[in-house]
């Protein structure tokens, strides 16, 4: 599991200062807890290894006064589980996404790191008549981080969107592993450090 204590939390390229840049979805009135608040616990818990909504709750019920003011609370108590539900599901996920990722990039050495490519659906994230969401992943071996992350539309696979997905990662020296539909010599031309021969 990556550290958390060693990531940059404030200042320039931090992550409050990163999740300041997002839209909150919710209205004014009423809102206890900041969004910055809402999201870095969530991010901070997950990199610690909560896999649930209730597994973040209990993470941040153990943070200090000191911490959650480090996480722009201005409460004394942690958001609760449904606070942190409802929140989480308004959000644009595409663009928290991605700026997690881009923040918490620096902090991973890819050099002679595994760095495994794999396409999931997502089971029961659609709604009625939809078809489930299918994600391309990147995820390093040893730290168990998801590092980039694309959406696979309905009309194309994951193919095309292998390039697009690890272009903007350091891959040099790292391993990459993926499926084998993705030993494909046009694949391996349209990445940054790939070669047509």
């Amino acid at each position: 599991m990556l550290d958390i204590n060693r990531l940059a939390l404030d200042g320039e390229g931090g992550l409050i200062e990163m999740l300041r840049t997002l839209v909150d979805p919710r209205k004014r009135r009423g809102v206890r807890h900041p969004l910055v608040t809402v999201t870095a616990i969530s991010v901070c818990a997950a990199l610690a290894g909560a896999r649930s909504f209730k597994a973040i709750a209990e993470w941040a019920k153990d943070l200090s006064r000191d911490t959650l003011r480090r996480l722009g609370s201005r409460r004394w108590l942690p958001p609760s589980e449904p606070t942190l539900r409802r929140v989480l599901q308004k959000l644009d996920a595409d663009r928290l996404d991605v700026e997690i990722g881009r923040w918490l990039l620096p902090h991973c050495r890819l050099a002679g790191q595994g760095l495994s490519v794999d396409g999931k659906t997502l089971r029961g994230a659609h709604d009625a008549g939809k078809t489930a969401p299918h994600l391309l992943s990147a995820v390093l071996h040893q730290e168990r981080v998801v590092v980039a992350q694309r959406s696979v539309g309905e009309k194309t696979n994951e193919i095309p969107e292998l390039p697009h997905l690890l272009s903007p990662l350091p891959i040099e020296g790292a391993v990459v592993t993926a499926d084998a539909l993705h030993a494909q010599k046009e694949t391996f031309a349209k990445t940054r450090y790939g070669s047509a021969g």
